[in-house]
């Protein structure tokens, strides 16, 4: 008697519909909200509010400065993640603890204390002001914010496929006459640029709508260190929600867009 397997997981009905409307309500509809009430003004309207100086100047700003801030972490967290998971040496869980402090911390208090410490009488700021340029209230002080914030994307994303990866392919390749350079270009590259991919995409985009940390450290002076998620709040506070939300709208495609050319690329070195 022949038994018949259900191609179709058990259940897939009722957990795909409880996806759905969770996603809906946390996600869809709230975005959705947003385009139809940027949609109730006119083109030219919405042109005026996307192509003003101060708007154009805060977009360049966060989206500059939360890919500075994606590179900078690409390279420090494949070098931790490294370290973490091929070597072993007394303190190593508590630094691998550590990594996940930006997620624990509240942001306003990494702000501050980014702040107190990079601030022109802080204690690293007064030697920076003593050597002539200075950290806090520039755009090197939010990228320095954005990349405390964001480590943990990369560093957790990189840490388990790194894990995974044998050393007896690095020795294998060793034993047939390949040189450090060569083992780390053709055989730990390929494994790991996809997951690479993904924690430089999650820490750009977190970058990009990061708020609390760098509010403090940017000095927030409009056409110089005014983010765009801190704009966003002015308008609000001038009542201006036709503003504040086509802002949002203009953020939300920018950042779509960029991460679907990313996640195109990572599909594009996945295949075979």
């Amino acid at each position: 008697m022949s038994r018949r397997i259900s191609p179709v997981i058990p259940g897939f009905g009722l957990t795909l519909g409880y996806t759905l409307v969770y996603l809906s309500l946390l996600v869809l509809i709230p975005l959705g909200a947003m385009f139809v009430h940027a949609a109730q003004l006119s083109w030219d309207q919405i042109w005026n509010i996307v192509s003003a100086p101060r708007v154009v100047a805060a977009l360049k700003l966060s989206f500059s400065t939360a890919l500075c801030a994606a590179v900078l972490n690409g390279v420090i967290g494949t070098l931790l993640a490294w370290v973490l998971v091929r070597y072993t040496f007394p303190g190593r869980r508590l630094i691998d603890a550590m990594i996940d402090l930006p997620f624990a911390l509240p942001t306003a208090v990494a702000g501050i204390a980014l702040t107190a410490l990079y601030a022109p009488a802080g204690l690293v700021g007064q030697f920076a002001t003593a050597l002539g340029f200075k950290i806090a209230y520039t755009p090197l002080g939010i990228t320095l914010a954005l990349t405390f914030v964001t480590l943990p994307f990369v560093v957790r994303t990189i840490q388990p496929v790194l894990a995974d990866i044998p050393r007896e392919v690095e020795e294998a390749a060793a034993c047939l006459g390949a040189k450090p350079f060569q083992i780390f270009r053709h055989v730990l590259v390929p494994a790991l640029l996809p997951a690479w991919l993904t924690g430089f995409a999650l820490a750009f985009a977190r970058g990009v709508g990061e708020y609390g940390s760098v509010i403090f450290i940017a000095g927030n002076m409009p056409m110089k260190t005014e983010i765009l998620p801190l704009l966003i709040m002015v308008k609000l506070d001038q009542y201006d929600y036709h503003g504040a939300t086509t802002i949002g709208v203009l953020m939300l495609v920018v950042s779509f867009i960029l991460l679907l050319l990313i996640n195109l690329l990572q599909r594009r070195i996945e295949r075979p």
